[in-house]
């Protein structure tokens, strides 16, 4: 049976990710974009990265480009955007699709494991986000008009389990 800890994805500069290593953490997916009306979103992902990153919460960033060409540029912009805009740091990877044929194998399974509204597996915009509990398994997926903020509650559920 897979899980979440089988896959492995590459940070923004390259460098490979095994995904084993937040083993016993709490993981927040968010598919994002540079130039998206939800792109203030980063300010909030980078609130729960500080929040709650030193009581077990990893944030984990995955730019796309797949929705109205928002994330064009190459992941040492998107990477320079988001740290010079945001301040973000928490780990951002390097830009993948999310849905389609050449979707990353981490989506596939996410889509499938929490499917949308209706069951359907396909992600409809950028900033749709999943949590992940301390056990691997996912917990909850949100649309992207929910914002960072609105998960806290769920968050601390996720970290107290």
């Amino acid at each position: 049976m897979t899980t979440i800890y089988d896959f492995e994805a590459l940070q923004i500069t390259g460098t490979p990710v095994a995904l084993k290593q937040f083993e016993g953490k709490a993981m927040l997916i968010v598919n994002t974009a540079s130039a998206c009306g939800f792109t203030p979103q980063f300010a909030g992902l980078e609130e729960l990265h500080k929040t709650y990153g030193d009581k077990g919460l990893v944030v984990l960033g995955f730019p796309c480009n797949q929705f109205g060409a928002q994330d064009s540029g190459q992941n040492p912009e998107i990477a320079e955007f988001c740290q010079l805009n945001y301040g973000v740091s928490f780990p951002m990877m390097e830009k993948i699709e999310v849905n389609g044929g050449g979707a990353h194998p981490l989506y596939k399974w996410l889509t499938k494991e929490a499917p949308g509204i209706l069951g359907t597996q396909a992600i409809k915009w950028n900033f749709t986000k999943f949590l992940v509990g301390k056990n691997g398994d996912v917990i909850k997926r949100y649309a992207p008009t929910d914002t960072p903020k609105s998960m806290a509650s769920d968050i601390e559920r996720a970290l107290a389990a």
